[in-house]
């Protein structure tokens, strides 16, 4: 469109709105009811409707006890014929042992604090909690720490995160105040579903540039 055309085009519509020229002020928008605009605006429930969204994203989903955390992690790890493991430093993996039981069973475990950057890309799988989940959307925020990298969530071919209910924010609006209220740090990693990519001929491959299955263990 060209700048006459525009300006023309510009000035039919302000006329229409019966008005001679531009506004000195512009509008303020009405003010919506919070439940009109945000879908989710209750913490009830969360972990339930997050387990739901995040299987609609492809997520490999489950919820389970701290106390059979452990076993149902090694059973996923042996179905999917896994051996050497990373995990992150956190609270969480650290309060249920996990790297010592991973050993046990028989697997190379290996914490973020052991690992270099180059050894991440030998790993089978990365375990990981994570910075926040959306309910709304089943999306996971991974924010890079001393003990946990955002090499563990993105490079391994199976990721596997652990989601704590308290974690778990209502939607996006509130992940984005929970980043603007946190201390300052690294970028956000919004993991929203196994990597996938159509670059080469359109045709959808997943797992090209990073996991190609995400294992979701919600903690309740």
């Amino acid at each position: 469109m060209s700048g006459s055309s525009q300006h023309d085009w510009i000035g039919n519509v302000r006329r229409a709105l019966g008005r001679t020229g531009p506004l000195a002020v512009a509008p303020a928008p009405p003010e919506i009811d919070e439940p009109i605009v945000r879908l989710v605006h209750s913490d009830i429930r969360l972990a339930e409707l997050f387990l739901q969204t995040a299987k609609k994203a492809n997520f490999v989903t489950d919820s389970v006890s701290p106390e059979e955390l452990a076993q149902r992690l090694i059973d996923f790890l042996k179905s999917q014929n896994c051996r050497r493991v990373g995990l992150a430093n956190s609270e969480i993996i650290e309060s249920l042992n996990l790297p010592a039981k991973l050993r046990e069973s028989g697997f190379d475990a290996i914490s973020w604090n052991d690992l270099t950057l180059d050894e991440t890309y030998d790993l089978d799988c990365g375990v990981t909690d994570v910075w926040a989940a959306v309910a709304e959307t089943g999306s996971l925020a991974i924010r890079p720490e001393p003990g946990n990298g955002r090499a563990l969530s993105l490079i391994p071919p199976i990721h596997v995160a652990i989601v704590e209910p308290k974690k778990i924010v209502a939607d996006l609006l509130d992940l984005f105040e929970k980043m603007a209220s946190d201390e300052p740090g690294a970028a956000v990693s919004l993991i929203t579903g196994p990597s996938q990519t159509a670059d080469i001929e359109a045709v959808m491959v997943t797992g090209v540039h990073g996991p190609g299955l995400v294992r979701v263990l919600v903690v309740i």
